[in-house]
């Protein structure tokens, strides 16, 4: 489960994204990733509260159900399950492309369809299939970067041969440690927490698991603290071992530092690792959105075919649209005239992680008022409630609000928020004709 959830969140956001927040902020860029994933960490640690104690496939949604009523679990559901099957779609886009840089025999839509296929039938094998693939695939991210870390360290040191000591001069010789502006930082927090985005898996995962509740109290105990570690480690790597401005660093700042510490191929080698990661964010991706409406069809919020399962327990309908949905969205990318659909998915679902943290903040603050009007108290519990909870929920406002204000990302929070809204809508018209229907039959 540790490994799921590790997978679910260091993706090509890392390897690749990371360069664009250190040209944009410099070495503050570690203030930014701290920032992010504490918040990350916080939101983490009230799904747990939720999770433990009532497990459940449909996680969040779910609770937006019990806490808010049909609609609102229908419409974060639905939601969710959207932005993974673009997610798929993306995925297999850049882990194609990735393959034809690689192996330029092989064009970038053919190498595509194989990785979509290839992981579309890993899922429908059986859930442990996934479980298998996710874990193998986080392994080689973790000990990449642990490797990356560890020889950054030796060269930061002065201990690696043939490579100098940078000291402090590029952490604060380039205009120093904020090299931007410390007003940098908060745009920057916005990409990170993106790039977080996955975590939250492993509480889906946590269904399907023998002892769920135990699953998930150690799952995200153990992974916060890695993933913290992974990222801020190996970013201040990078800060410290090249100057920010470099353009390999925007380009591809893993590589970047490794060409620096004279690693051979290290592009090529950055490319596979890169590959692995896409890979496993797209296998992540069409389990979690399978899942997702599952759950839902359970819950009576989808069509109650997405709830049939085979002999080994695999939701097969549901893995089966997951897998047309990013079919679809990577054939937007690669058909003539359909960039414009392509565009128009990403930017739909660009604050969809920031709506789905606000949801399970609002979750647990109404679930543990409840509890403690019984006299209940929750195996796992969020720190310092109810001050940390309503601090969360400020800090994610002032997120969207950011949003709200950026020129870069106006035009994808307002798509966001008039699919969510549609959703919503949706969901409440259901409810509404549920419970009308409920008492014309009394």
């Amino acid at each position: 489960m540790s490994m799921i959830a590790i997978g679910g969140v260091v993706g090509a956001g890392l390897f690749v994204g990371s360069g664009t927040v250190i040209r944009s902020t410099g070495p503050a860029a570690l203030v930014s990733y701290a920032i992010a994933g504490l918040l990350v960490i916080l939101v983490m640690r009230m799904l747990a509260e939720l999770a433990v104690a009532d497990p459940s496939t449909g996680s969040f949604a779910h609770y937006a159900s019990r806490e808010f009523g049909s609609w609102c679990g229908l419409a974060i559901g639905w939601l969710y399950a959207y932005s993974w099957w673009v997610t798929v779609g993306l995925e297999a886009v850049i882990g194609g492309e990735l393959a034809h840089h690689l192996v330029p025999a092989v064009p970038a839509w053919v190498a595509s369809l194989a990785l979509l296929a290839a992981l579309t039938a890993s899922n429908l094998v059986h859930v442990g299939a996934f479980g298998e693939a996710e874990y193998w695939f986080a392994l080689i991210k973790v000990v990449a970067i642990v490797a990356f870390i560890g020889l950054g360290a030796l060269a930061i040191a002065g201990l690696l041969p043939g490579t100098d000591s940078p000291g402090a001069a590029n952490l604060l010789g380039h205009g120093g440690f904020a090299p931007e502006g410390w007003y940098a930082v908060l745009p920057s927090v916005l990409t990170v927490i993106f790039a977080f985005g996955g975590a939250e898996v492993v509480t889906i995962a946590a269904g399907e698991a023998p002892r769920p509740a135990e699953a998930v109290r150690k799952a995200i105990r153990s992974t916060t603290a890695r993933i913290l570690i992974f990222y801020i480690g190996s970013i201040g790597v990078i800060v410290t071992l090249l100057p920010y401005d470099e353009a390999s660093v925007t380009a591809s700042p893993y590589s970047a530092a490794l060409d620096a510490l004279g690693v051979p191929q290290a592009g090529r080698v950055m490319d596979v690792i890169v590959l692995v990661a896409v890979a496993s964010c797209l296998n992540s991706g069409l389990y979690t959105a399978s899942r997702m409406l599952f759950a839902l069809a359970q819950q009576r919020e989808a069509p109650r075919a997405f709830a049939r399962t085979n002999a080994r327990g695999v939701p097969v309908p549901a893995v089966l649209v997951a897998a047309l949905a990013g079919l679809l969205t990577l054939a937007s990318k690669h058909f003539a005239g359909t960039a414009s659909i392509f565009t128009f998915l990403l930017d739909s679902t660009g604050a969809v992680i920031v709506l789905m943290y606000l949801c399970v903040a609002a979750c647990q603050i109404r679930s543990r008022m409840r509890a403690e009007r019984r006299g209940r108290t929750p195996a796992v519990r969020m720190w310092a409630y109810p001050y940390l909870s309503w601090t969360v929920v400020a800090a994610l406002t002032a997120v969207l609000v950011l949003l709200a204000f950026d020129s870069t990302t106006q035009r994808s929070l307002f798509l966001t928020l008039s699919v969510t809204v549609a959703a919503a809508a949706v969901g409440a018209v259901r409810q509404w004709r549920a419970r009308t229907g409920g008492r014309a039959g009394r």
